[in-house]
């Protein structure tokens, strides 16, 4: 298995590696869109999508990307070309990432909330050719800002809503163009490109800096992360899937709606963002699989809600974060996730040791996951038990973010390991090893699934303190040495920035 005509800046596997796991049968000779098609075919009169306005059979799903992949490559993309995706969650999203696979276009995942910062940078390091937005968020015309950020993005072509009911945009921009293009020529179904070891999509690291870095991930690669998921847990074609977190991101796409429906299952959508969708969704659909950030769970249980649900049909809820109160909350199974969009999946499932649900994070989807746990920034092996910084490697792991020659350096060691930044430790329960999370290297704070670096925060402060901002500049003091910062809404619905000290004397400080 070859890559024909390597993409300048993405760091593929070293050939003797994929030679090995393709012997193994870890990494088949077939992409993601072909094994996906295998399950349109088997379930083909089965339930592929629902929210609370109806149901997408896998015909019908099949037929609708089809349509979107016609319409796309009418509009001149061609395969390799990247697509901007900032869509909140809904059917359309996943019909144009699924009309991308198609023909062979890069999906580059983004999120709603991102700005002219990130979006700017995302798209001009990826040389994105269109932007996909939602065209209906009350809050934030999503429809203006592609138009701008068509006009400082030099590679943008086209922009596009999901909104049916969205205001036209001006110059380049058409509405989702499924709507416009029915037929289906046959010259972009089976595109040359598309092999088992191309560049399939264009994640977002889970943030060590302001600005994400960007992952390549792979047509075969992503496909084992999908199967080793449905194989781990288990899960087949009975299964309900469910998550309100961005269906972009990786953790949803490998772990809630990617193994449901090659495994011929449903997929239940939220209709929007609001806690009474989520509600809507879980009443309607009752999945069984459902991936809740705390953040969702604890809205829910103090809303009232999860008293007016019920979970008696749950398999169970993979739950990133302690398990203490989850269980508890929700009255059903929960089970530890751990991964990162680098490359790997690791989980507790139906059967463990209630110990290790309890204390750990689970162990590897895929018996080809090379661990070694190292004195932090270094290459030197601790004792087993120890707990030292997490180093990985294996089918699914990150070779090099994106045209990050510099930053690669930093974190690929000398034998192809990744350095995750996790502080962890191995620990045995009945004969087989779990792992334990301690922390992270250096300070980060997860914010529903968002990645901040405290050193980003600090140096905010400390600019603006210098003159950056007149609020802050007006109550600087160099006595300060700790700061908390929230959003806080302000007159005219213009947002605010607000931090203070943690003293004795404590002021606040405005911006």
């Amino acid at each position: 298995m070859r890559v024909r005509n390597p993409i300048p800046g993405v760091v593929y596997v070293p050939q003797a590696d994929a030679d090995f796991y393709v012997r193994e049968g870890v990494l088949a000779e077939q992409t993601l869109i072909a094994a996906f098609r295998e399950s349109f075919v088997r379930n083909a009169d089965r339930v592929a999508l629902a929210d609370v306005d109806g149901v997408t059979t896998y015909r019908e799903f099949d037929i609708r990307s089809d349509q979107g992949a016609a319409a796309l490559w009418r509009l001149g993309l061609r395969p390799l070309d990247r697509v901007l995706f900032q869509v909140r969650n809904s059917r359309a999203l996943i019909e144009a990432f699924f009309a991308c696979l198609k023909i062979g276009v890069i999906p580059v995942c983004t999120l709603a909330a991102h700005r002219e910062a990130e979006i700017g940078y995302i798209g001009r390091h990826t040389e994105a050719k269109a932007h996909f937005v939602h065209g209906d968020d009350p809050r934030f015309d999503m429809i203006a800002f592609a138009r701008k950020m068509r006009g400082e993005l030099p590679a943008v072509e086209q922009s596009w809503s999901s909104a049916a009911k969205a205001p036209a945009m001006r110059r380049h921009s058409r509405g989702w163009p499924r709507r416009k293009i029915r037929n289906t020529p046959g010259s972009w179904s089976k595109p040359s490109s598309s092999t088992p070891g191309r560049l399939r999509s264009f994640q977002l690291s889970g943030g060590t800096s302001g600005i994400p870095k960007i992952i390549p991930r792979f047509n075969n690669e992503y496909r084992y992360s999908m199967q080793t998921v449905i194989d781990f847990i288990p899960l087949d074609r009975d299964v309900v899937a469910f998550t309100p977190n961005p269906l972009m991101h990786n953790a949803p796409t490998l772990c809630i709606w990617g193994p449901a429906l090659l495994a011929g299952g449903e997929v239940a959508v939220a209709t929007g963002p609001r806690l009474a969708d989520i509600e809507a969704a879980l009443a309607t659909r009752r999945p069984t699989w459902i991936l809740m950030a705390k953040v969702h769970q604890l809205r829910l249980y103090e809303s009232g809600a999860l008293n007016r649900l019920s979970f008696d049909n749950v398999l169970g809820f993979p739950v990133p974060e302690a398990l203490w109160s989850s269980p508890r909350m929700l009255g059903a199974n929960c089970y530890p996730i751990y991964g990162m969009t680098e490359g790997i999946l690791a989980f507790c499932r139906p059967g463990d040791p209630p110990e290790a649900i309890a204390s750990t994070v689970g162990r590897s989807s895929s018996p080809y996951d090379q661990i070694r746990i190292v004195t932090p920034e270094t290459e030197t092996d601790l004792p087993a038990g120890e707990v030292g910084e997490l180093l990985l490697k294996g089918p699914c792991s990150l070779r090099g973010y994106y045209n990050a020659p510099e930053r690669n350096a930093e974190i690929i060691t000398s034998d192809g390991y990744y350095r995750s930044g996790d502080l962890m430790s191995f620990k045995s329960i009945d004969g087989t090893p779990y792992r334990l999370f301690h922390g992270r290297v250096k300070d980060v704070v997860d914010r529903g699934g968002e990645k901040v670096n405290c050193s980003e925060v600090e140096l905010a402060i400390r600019a603006a303190s210098k003159g950056g901002r007149r609020g802050l500049r007006r109550y600087a003091r160099p006595s300060l040495r700790r700061a908390h910062v929230r959003l806080r809404p302000a007159p005219r619905r213009r947002p605010r920035t607000w931090t203070w000290q943690t003293s004795p004397n404590t002021w606040p400080l405005w911006a």
